[in-house]
């Protein structure tokens, strides 16, 4: 079993403690820091590099979710995150903003173990996930040296985005998903986030319709890469990534992704 170092940032006292409690009692995990001040939390997270972020949203300085926002958009380490708050209409933001879990106030145990477990499960599939992508680099090269024959032409392009305040280059191969945000689109590949000013139809349209499709008006997904879709209930429809990255579908775009991938993954469940 994966042992867990979880991170606790929180602007109350009492909540840190009752946290550093309830942790104390689970095992598989260890409370590595906490911090009441946000800003100070992102240069710790960059540190420590905790596998787990139990986050408070309405901190004062920087909310929870906009401290989540930093780390998702920037060159950081990005842990699981596992909103705890006293409110429960930020749930739709807060799995907007990649929550593994949204845990409400009062904290408790059972509810606290069954979050870190589905965050363990993550972490392991991501981690599988990325040796996986790293072997099928290695075979591709591999392939196109025996062979001679290069990567379909649309993948060989590239895009530069920026990432950590630099330029890099990134093949539309290696792209799982993006989202809008404003002026600019947070693409994703099995890793980390980049950033491009750029509107989302633009996106689109540039790494090509029988690729990617549209699960929002925000955000697109790479159809190969879809793994399932997840039905959390309440209309909340999620479709599941091979990094473990699950990412929002609009209710106005589930019939469009049902058909999509009917010839591919059996949604007839998971849709109902």
């Amino acid at each position: 079993m994966t042992r867990l170092k979880v991170m606790a940032v929180d602007d109350e006292e009492l909540a840190l403690r009752r946290i550093e409690f309830l942790l104390s009692e689970i095992d598989g995990a260890d409370l590595v820091a906490t911090s009441r001040d946000p800003l100070e939390a992102l240069s710790q997270i960059d540190m420590l590099q905790p596998d787990v972020l139990l986050l408070d949203i309405h901190m004062s300085g920087l909310s929870g979710l906009e401290l989540a926002r930093q780390l998702i958009s920037a060159d950081r380490h990005v842990p699981q995150i596992i909103f705890v708050t006293a409110f429960n209409q930020h749930a739709v933001r807060a799995f907007e903003a990649r929550a593994a879990d949204y845990i409400l106030k009062p904290l408790r145990q059972e509810r606290l173990q069954e979050a870190l477990d589905h965050a363990r499960v993550q972490i392991e599939r991501e981690r599988a996930s990325r040796r996986a992508s790293e072997l099928q680099r290695l075979l591709d090269e591999l392939r196109e040296d025996a062979s001679g024959t290069p990567l379909a032409e649309g993948d060989r392009q590239e895009i530069w985005a920026m990432r950590g305040g630099n330029y890099v280059r990134l093949l539309v191969h290696e792209i799982e998903w993006a989202e809008s945000e404003r002026d600019y689109v947070h693409i994703h590949n099995h890793e980390r986030a980049y950033l491009l000013r750029t509107t989302m139809g633009a996106l689109h349209e540039r790494l090509g319709a029988e690729r990617f499709m549209r699960v929002r008006r925000s955000a697109i997904v790479r159809i190969d890469r879809v793994e399932s879709i997840l039905n959390r209930g309440y209309g909340n429809i999620f479709v599941l990534l091979q990094s473990g990255a699950e990412v929002r579908v609009g209710r106005t775009y589930i019939r469009q992704v049902r058909d999509r991938l009917r010839n591919g993954i059996d949604t007839a469940t998971a849709l109902r």
